[in-house]
């Protein structure tokens, strides 16, 4: 008689761990935020390496107004609490909430670059600073201008976005895109703030 057959049966083997990635999204806006902070700090160390070497005038300390630069800074570090309030109703599931937080956050956007405006229209009809005037108009200009630059593609970004929210195509399940222009916003209010220390402030 033939001795039964024995079965061996080997433990199941644990499903492998899945390998968390990076959104290549999220990754490719680190790396242009990472070119971004190169950029703006060459434009930065010239301002500061050219401060002062002006051979004619006006000086910082004459032409440039605090209090109009303190009302727009104050707009553009309120964006960043309301840029962030929008995200967090946007994944909490209240598209209502996002679209009027995100609005306010455009407004202000817009309301600083109507600023910059009104004190570069100062600055070259009443003190006759240009672009090309001495060494601190050429840094100011080049410095601020590019930062109005970034401020205003931010602008058009959350337009574009505020336009997909309003035609349901974000919702808290993909919202990537509004992490992402977030992100961008956050980095344009971080670069002002050392501007505003660096031109202002340093300039009185």
């Amino acid at each position: 008689m033939e001795p039964a057959a024995v079965t061996l049966r080997l433990p199941a083997t644990p499903p492998l761990a899945t390998a968390t990635t990076l959104d290549p999204r999220k990754v490719g806006m680190l790396a242009f935020l990472l070119s971004e902070v190169a950029f703006f700090t060459t434009l930065i160390v010239a301002y500061v390496v050219y401060f002062g070497r002006s051979l004619t005038g006006p000086t910082p300390a004459e032409v440039l107004s605090l209090p109009l630069v303190f009302a727009t800074t104050a707009c553009l570090l309120g964006s960043s609490v309301t840029v962030h309030m929008a995200g967090k109703w946007l994944r909490h599931g209240n598209p209502k909430d996002f679209v009027l937080w995100w609005s306010a956050t455009i407004v202000l956007g817009v309301v600083f670059l109507l600023g910059t405006a009104y004190e570069w229209s100062e600055l070259i009809g009443h003190h006759r600073l240009t672009i090309g005037r001495n060494l601190f108009g050429t840094t100011y200009y080049t410095l601020v201008g590019f930062h109005a630059a970034h401020v205003t593609v931010g602008v058009i970004a959350m337009a574009v976005v505020l336009g997909l929210s309003l035609r349901g195509r974000l919702s808290e399940h993909d919202h990537v895109p509004v992490e992402l222009v977030s992100w961008y916003w956050h980095f344009v209010d971080v670069v002002w703030v050392v501007v505003f220390v660096i031109v202002y402030l340093a300039g009185q």
